[in-house]
């Protein structure tokens, strides 16, 4: 049997489902890459990859896609690695730069700018000139006292909707097997049991805690709330460009 193409996350949000992964039978069933999170958007998309953990926002360029697990990456709330990073109040920002790594996250942004900060921004391609721009992932870890305003766009969602949010979940546009499918979903369920197994030996930075975030600022579950948000995003998102 030809092995499942798997594209995930090279994030430290994903080192849980990774330790899941490598400690079950179902990675001999797997070819497994590591990309940011938008290559493995277009992995799935370009047939490149047979699963992937793709943010939310691909959904929409993935009419007949399957999320096939219980799990994602998500919040409750809080999620200390996607900000707004601003060099004046989000109120007076005018331009807005995005992060090439993102898709969900920059999506995200506009949305909640629109309809929560009622900010109509103007989208840069010069970092330099920006009034505020958008990072994610590892590269935002003890960065949050390095600018003047900083915006975790988790709690923002939360507090503009009400309900959690999920930035990336485990999608197949293919036919994958019963059998797989629980054999994968019971290795992420046995890695995001046990998130602070995979600390030990991480970079260390200063004013962030590993343990918090992985215990406390991520959701691993997809739950029914989770969904409710996804739905909501992808509607505002479209609204976006229409």
């Amino acid at each position: 049997m030809d092995k499942v193409r798997v594209s995930a996350v090279s994030y430290t949000n994903t080192l849980p489902f990774l330790n899941g992964i490598r400690q079950s039978a179902v990675l001999d069933q797997i070819e497994l890459s590591l990309d940011n999170p938008s290559v493995c958007a277009q992995k799935v998309i370009d047939d490149q990859a047979d699963l992937g953990i793709i943010p939310v926002a691909a959904l929409l360029s993935l009419p007949h896609a399957h999320i096939i697990t219980d799990y994602c990456i998500g919040t409750e709330g809080a999620v200390d690695s996607v900000f707004i990073f601003a060099h004046k109040p989000i109120e007076e920002i005018q331009t807005l730069y995005l992060d090439k790594q993102s898709r969900t996250s920059n999506g995200l942004a506009r949305v909640l700018l629109k309809n929560h900060w009622k900010r109509d921004v103007r989208i840069v391609t010069d970092i330099e000139g920006a009034d505020a721009y958008v990072l994610i992932g590892d590269r935002t870890f003890g960065k949050k006292k390095t600018v003047p305003f900083v915006y975790d766009l988790g709690l923002m969602w939360k507090e503009f909707t009400g309900l959690p949010f999920a930035f990336a979940v485990w999608v197949s546009t293919k036919t994958l097997t019963v059998d797989f499918i629980r054999l994968f979903n019971e290795a992420l369920k046995v890695g995001v049991s046990e998130p602070e197994a995979v600390i030990a030996g991480l970079p260390k930075y200063e004013d962030f805690d590993y343990h918090h975030y992985l215990t406390s600022s991520l959701n691993y579950h997809l739950t029914e709330d989770k969904r409710k948000a996804i739905g909501k995003y992808l509607v505002l998102l479209k609204e976006l460009d229409t």
